[in-house]
């Protein structure tokens, strides 16, 4: 599903426009992007969490040079979905 089917299934079942669905669809993903970027995580009860995870720093080979890279300490976007929702995609 991409977000132009998204958009198109809320404009259906709640009558509004599709441009106001767009908007509003943009927002939310904009707003959960400035919030992981501040690190600070987003909860949505019932369906799940926008967490920000630390990677620590590594050691890493390059095969084609034979050498070793450090690898530094780095934050990665996640989702960790809801106890209720993993219920009910697991039915």
């Amino acid at each position: 599903m991409t977000k132009a089917d998204i958009v198109n299934e809320i404009a259906k079942r709640t009558g509004a426009q599709k441009t106001e669905v767009l908007a509003t669809v943009e927002c939310f993903m904009e707003v959960v992007k400035e919030n992981l970027t501040k690190k600070e995580n987003v909860y949505l009860r019932g369906f799940g969490s926008f967490i920000i995870k630390e990677r620590a720093e590594k050691t890493a080979r390059n095969i084609s040079k034979n050498t070793t890279i450090i690898i530094p300490k780095h934050y990665i976007p996640s989702f960790k979905p809801a106890k209720t929702f993993m219920i009910e995609v697991k039915k």
